[in-house]
């Protein structure tokens, strides 16, 4: 059971003035929702399959954090807490104990954002939406942002703010907030760590068409940009004269840390491996039962 003294305990990203106090009550599922836009990603993993199984056993050790979605007084918009929603949902659990807040959008995403960054593995497209959400909800606040690439220092520069809360850059910050310009199939390969970041914020300077391009180009000869490439490709999208054809002629020239590769349709072996499995993972899984079909074969044939 959550008790009231819990609540001291919440993250000091959570903590807001004074005044406003939060309320602890058990809440039925069907009225939480996730926050609209959030940025982090809820995947069934072999981790989401662990956190059911520990509120299946164990229950709920850490309340959800909500807010009352504006204009309506019965439903709620979940600022910390999407894994465990999702994980109680699996579980067939009804009801779980909130802790309710009164905050406006802005408020709540900003709390939303901190409350994630300090996770110990978090993917580049969910920091890179998340610094773009926050900075808007400053924006929003009426401080002064600027979401384009400056170099020069404002007073009153929020994306310097951000970024010194995670040991980073002003200019990092702007960086990882192009990656939300990538077209899915672009970004989701910067996730699996098949594109750098610097390359990857060279191609969210093309435009979706031409970021497709690059990508048919990528499936095809199962190769990614160098940052070389990236910058050409960039160059050309910029100066308005980036075509399919200059996109394929780059991307098939091999590169010095390139060799040759075994392709196999993803549509052929995706069946084979759970869901989360990254490209990676499958490649991984499909090595090492090659390598134990030749173990098995060289012990028959050593008999």
């Amino acid at each position: 059971m959550i008790k009231e003294e819990q609540i001291g305990q919440l993250p000091d990203a959570l903590l807001v003035p004074a005044e406003n106090k939060p309320h602890l009550m058990q809440v039925d599922i069907d009225t939480l929702h996730p926050f609209a836009g959030h940025p982090y990603q809820v995947r069934d993993d072999a981790e989401m399959d662990a956190l059911v199984e520990s509120i299946q056993t164990q229950g709920i050790l850490t309340p959800l954090v909500v807010r009352l979605m504006d204009g309506n007084e019965k439903e709620y918009e979940v600022i910390s807490g999407h894994r465990r929603l999702h994980a109680c949902k699996k579980a067939g659990i009804t009801t779980v104990p909130a802790l309710i807040y009164s905050l406006d959008r802005d408020a709540a995403a900003i709390a939303l954002v901190d409350s994630n960054l300090h996770r110990e593995r978090i993917l580049p497209s969910e920091k890179a939406f998340a610094y773009k959400l926050k900075l808007e909800a400053l924006k929003h606040q009426g401080q002064r942002t600027d979401l384009t690439l400056s170099q020069v220092a404002t007073r009153l520069d929020n994306a310097a703010d951000i970024g010194k809360q995670q040991g980073e850059s002003r200019d990092t910050v702007f960086r990882y907030i192009r990656l939300t310009s990538l077209i899915p199939g672009i970004l989701e390969k910067v996730d699996e760590g098949r594109i750098a970041f610097t390359p990857a914020v060279h191609l969210s300077y093309l435009s979706p068409a031409e970021q497709g391009w690059v990508l048919d180009e990528m499936e095809r000869n199962d190769c990614t940009p160098s940052v070389g490439q990236a910058y050409h490709l960039k160059d050309h999208s910029m100066a308005g004269t980036l075509t399919r054809d200059f996109v394929a002629g780059l991307m098939s020239q091999e590169k010095a840390n390139q060799k040759e590769r075994l392709k196999i349709p993803m549509e052929r072996i995706r069946k084979y491996f759970p869901k989360h499995y990254t490209t990676a993972q499958m490649e991984d899984a499909i090595v090492k039962m090659c390598e134990a079909q030749f173990r098995r074969r060289s012990d028959r044939d050593a008999r």
